[in-house]
């Protein structure tokens, strides 16, 4: 079985070495361009990329600005069986997701339907969902749209699971599916079930806007508001990684990164960072 694996960050990153790993490597990943990285704006491979150097060179390596006719043939010369897609994050045309002879698998880190779109992992912490999961799916021309191949539910804590954490459960579920599910697929014998469209619900890509705490509802929180403790705390869980949660306190910006709801419902910060200074326990 041959496949062509689309995927630029961790969580990308995380499902490929799972794959790697259980010797079931692709001929080739596709990602996004190096980019500039850091304050000093070295530049640095995507994480799906870096992976690949680390664990098996020998993967072909693409990263194209633009997938136009002229990379199609490149992938249409390797005779691929398969794609999959994780977190790719660039509209792929329909003229590519129907180069492999049995079509285009996608993950997705939510149990579709729900949470279609670009920040599935951050609206679920986000809505205090008791569980997420990851789906494998048939992809067509729609977003997070085709047919369900295989669906695995995972336990969630809001209050306790930041994005980092939740992205590398899911990341290490989607590899474990894959190793299981790719062959199946290859061989036709993966069955596909149509997405209940009256159960569709989407995300969207969150902003540093979206990522702000009114320092009055701070103070509620931190009085002992549990509603407002709790929201509060899932928004610094979900935006752990970006665009990272912050307030303004005695007229200084600060980004807040860690909380907790104690047992009287009393919002605690255990760690900020005011402007200009490192992270400190609050």
């Amino acid at each position: 079985m041959k496949y062509v694996f689309f995927g630029t960050p961790r969580f990308a990153e995380i499902i490929l070495g799972r794959l790697i790993d259980g010797g079931l490597a692709p001929v080739a990943v596709v990602c996004n361009p190096d980019r500039p990285a850091g304050r000093k704006k070295i530049i640095a491979p995507p994480p799906a990329k870096r992976i690949v150097l680390e664990r098996n060179p020998a993967i072909a390596v693409f990263q194209p600005e633009t997938l136009d006719g002229k990379f199609a043939g490149k992938l249409s010369a390797l005779a691929p069986d398969l794609f999959v897609v994780a977190a790719y994050a660039k509209i792929i045309p329909s003229s590519i997701l129907r180069i492999p002879r049995c079509g285009t698998i996608g993950v997705h880190p939510s149990l579709l339907p729900a949470y279609r779109g670009a920040s599935p992992i951050q609206s679920v912490i986000l809505a205090g969902e008791r569980e997420t999961g990851v789906t494998l799916y048939l992809m067509d021309e729609k977003v997070d749209h085709g047919p369900v191949l295989a669906q695995e539910k995972l336990p969630l804590d809001p209050l306790q699971t930041d994005y980092h954490a939740l992205e590398e459960a899911l990341g290490a579920l989607g590899g474990k599916m894959l190793l299981g599910a790719l062959p199946r697929a290859a061989e036709g014998r993966l069955p596909a079930a149509t997405q209940d469209e009256a159960r569709a619900s989407y995300t969207k890509k969150f902003t540093t806007e979206d990522a702000r705490i009114d320092e009055d509802d701070l103070k509620r929180a931190e009085a002992g508001d549990a509603a407002r403790a709790a929201a509060i705390t899932r928004k610094i869980n979900a935006f752990s990684e970006e665009p990272g949660a912050w307030t303004i306190k005695d007229g200084a910006r600060v980004k807040l990164l860690k909380a907790a709801v104690l047992d009287d419902g009393k919002l605690k910060l255990m760690m900020i960072q005011k402007e200009g200074e490192r992270p400190r326990q609050a």
